[in-house]
C-alpha cells in the first residue's frame, strides 16, 4: 500500500516537524505513527462502504413499515443490498477483526456523513442505471462499487474536510488510498484470500525499514550535507532556500550516499516530484539543477557510492 515516494514524504514531514521532535526516539515514533494512520484511513474507507449498504438496508426496512407503503415500499429492489462486493467487505472475518483493533467506529459516531453520501448515490443516474439494468453478476457489482467509490464518494468535500478534521496527515494519504482501493475492488472475485481485504502496509521487510533508515541517517549526516548544500548554492541566499526544499536535499543527499542499491536518476527524479508535490512553484527546477550539479561533483571525485550495473 505504502510505496516509495509515499515513504520519502513521510520522512520529510517528521524532518519538517523539527525541532519540535528532536529525540531520535521521539522521531521514529512519529514516522511509525504517521505510517500506521494511513492504513487507518483505507479501513476508515471500507468501513463507510460496508456502512453505506447498512443505511440501505435500514432505509428498505423503514419504507416497508410506512403506513402507506406503495408496492416498491413493500417489495423492494434489493440489487444494491445484495451487492457481491458489498457482502464480502462485510462478512470478511479478517477485516472485521481489523476493524475492531483499530477502533473503527467512525460511522457510528458519525452516521450524517454516511446519510449524505447514501443521498447522492439514490440521486446519481449511476445508481439508477445499476438498479435498473437485468445484469446480474460479480462483476457488474464490482464495477458499480468502482465506479460509485471514483464518482461520489472519493469526490465529496464534506467528506474530505471530515477526515481531514480527523487527521491532518490523511489529506495527503487520501490519493494514494483511494487509488488503492479502486484496485482493489476491480480486482475482486469469488476466490479471494481470507485476508484480501487487509494487505499489508508495506510491499516487503526493505521497503518497511527505508523510512525509518532515510529518516536516521539523514540526521546522522545532516550537517555534512547541508555544507555540500551551501556549497553548491552559493548563488542563493540560504535564508530564502525553502525550508522544504533543504529537507528534500539533505535527504536526496543521504539516499545517494547512503542507500548504493538505488540509481541516481530514480533518487533525482522522485524529490523532483516531491518537490512539485510539497513545495514551491519552482522548487523542482531548483532541485534538479542542484542535484545534477552535485552529482556531476560526486562522479568527477569518484564519490559515488552506487553498486551494480544501472544505477548510474
Amino acid at each position: 500500500m505504502l510505496n516509495r515516494r509515499h515513504i520519502r514524504a513521510k520522512v520529510m514531514q517528521v524532518l519538517y516537524a523539527e525541532p519540535s521532535h528532536e529525540n531520535p526516539d521521539q522521531r521514529v515514533t512519529l514516522l511509525e505513527e504517521n505510517m500506521k494512520s494511513m492504513y487507518r484511513l483505507y479501513l476508515v474507507l471500507l468501513s463507510l462502504m460496508t456502512h453505506i449498504r447498512k443505511r440501505a438496508v435500514a432505509h428498505q426496512a423503514k419504507a416497508q413499515r410506512k403506513h402507506l407503503a406503495t408496492p416498491e415500499d413493500a417489495n423492494p429492489n434489493m440489487k444494491f443490498v445484495n451487492n457481491a462486493l458489498l457482502l464480502a467487505l462485510e462478512h470478511n472475518a479478517t477485516l472485521q477483526a481489523e476493524l475492531d483493533s483499530h477502533k473503527i467506529n467512525h460511522w457510528d459516531k458519525d452516521g450524517e456523513f454516511v446519510d449524505l453520501i447514501f443521498r447522492a448515490m439514490l440521486k446519481s443516474d449511476l445508481y439508477e442505471q445499476y438498479m435498473t439494468t437485468s445484469t446480474n453478476s460479480l462483476q457488474a457489482d464490482a464495477h458499480f462499487i468502482v465506479a460509485l467509490f471514483k464518482t461520489v464518494v472519493a469526490p465529496d468535500p464534506k467528506l474530505y474536510d471530515y477526515l481531514q478534521d480527523q487527521n491532518l496527515t490523511w489529506v495527503d494519504d487520501l490519493p494514494v488510498v483511494n487509488t488503492f482501493l479502486v484496485k482493489l475492488f476491480q480486482k475482486f472475485s469469488p476466490n479471494i484470500k481470507p485476508d484480501y481485504f487487509s494487505p499489508p502496509l508495506f510491499k516487503d521487510q526493505d521497503d518497511q525499514d527505508f523510512g525509518f533508515q532515510l529518516l536516521q541517517k539523514t540526521v546522522k549526516h545532516r550537517q555534512q550535507y547541508n555544507d555540500v548544500i551551501v556549497a553548491n548554492t552559493t548563488n542563493w541566499d540560504k535564508d530564502r532556500i525553502a525550508t522544504t526544499d533543504f529537507i528534500l536535499l539533505q535527504m536526496a543527499l543521504c539516499e545517494l550516499n547512503e542507500f548504493s542499491s538505488i540509481p541516481v536518476r530514480v533518487t533525482i527524479n522522485e524529490y523532483i516530484e516531491l518537490a512539485k508535490d510539497y513545495s514551491t512553484p519552482k522548487s523542482n527546477v531548483f532541485i534538479n539543477g542542484i542535484l545534477d550539479k552535485i552529482v556531476k561533483d560526486y562522479e568527477n571525485q569518484k564519490t559515488l557510492n552506487k553498486k551494480g550495473r544501472g544505477l548510474q
